[in-house]
């Protein structure tokens, strides 16, 4: 049988969500709790692969499992032998060929500017001293909906078959000291939210006007688009899925 399971981490001690050879991941501290509490080897697909350092409001993955348990008393379970930063929601039963990575029909990620210094915030912000303005961001930010293939926003050298991205939401809003960016999209590309960032940033700071998006998307150039902001202020906040995943 075919379950997912939803949960939330904070990104800041780990290596990413992969596993990785000779660092800690999110997916591999999940794999063993599973794994103890069942008593049976679980291996874990993620719906998506953050980097180091990146956290995520929801995740979901998926896991294999033949025998039988109570999903609350799971949760619960694993809520007491997962670390602190690591919180799961719930664990469902969906239709065996469901997978989380390829059902997923949008992902949403925040990015998070803090405009002053916050000793609370320097974990999970990325500080911006200069002023930024607002309104040019957003005037970028409807460019972005004219185009498909953002490869110049994408990681060198990453083996994917296609570069193009359905982006329906794209916006900035201001709250208290932070500035923060939505973007929700039917899938992304590595480093690509981070990327667009800095490449708003420096549309915010008047490096570049909002008109200069069309060039930087068309060249389909990662040298012609901004610098990657660091990985703190990026959450993954919401995956959403059909419901007719579930199994009733």
């Amino acid at each position: 049988m075919r379950f997912f399971i939803e949960l939330s981490y904070n990104g800041r001690a780990y290596h990413g969500w992969q596993n990785q050879p000779n660092a800690i991941s999110v997916q591999e501290v999940l794999e063993k709790a599973l794994s103890t509490i069942l008593k049976a080897k679980i291996s874990i697909m993620g719906a998506g692969r953050t980097d180091a350092g990146v956290h995520a409001s929801q995740m979901f993955a998926h896991f294999d499992f033949d025998g039988e348990f109570q999903s609350k008393d799971l949760v619960y379970k694993l809520n007491s032998l997962l670390p602190k930063d690591i919180a799961v929601t719930s664990i469902f039963e969906v239709k065996p060929e469901m997978h989380a990575r390829f059902y997923a029909t949008s992902r949403t990620y925040n990015y998070k500017i803090s405009t002053s210094k916050n000793v609370f915030d320097y974990d999970y912000a990325y500080l911006v001293h200069l002023p930024l303005n607002l309104e040019a961001m957003n005037e970028a930010c409807k460019i972005l909906f004219q185009y498909k293939d953002f490869q110049c926003f994408s990681k060198s050298n990453t083996d994917v078959k296609t570069y193009n991205c359905d982006i329906m939401e794209a916006f900035w809003e201001q709250k208290e000291h932070q500035l923060i960016f939505t973007i929700k999209a039917d899938r992304f590309l590595r480093n690509m939210v981070r990327a667009i960032v800095g490449t708003m940033v420096n549309i915010g700071l008047g490096k570049l006007s909002p008109e200069d998006l069309h060039h930087i998307i068309t060249s389909k150039n990662r040298s012609e688009a901004g610098f990657s902001v660091p990985a703190q202020g990026l959450y993954l906040e919401e995956i959403v899925y059909p419901e007719t995943i579930k199994i009733n």
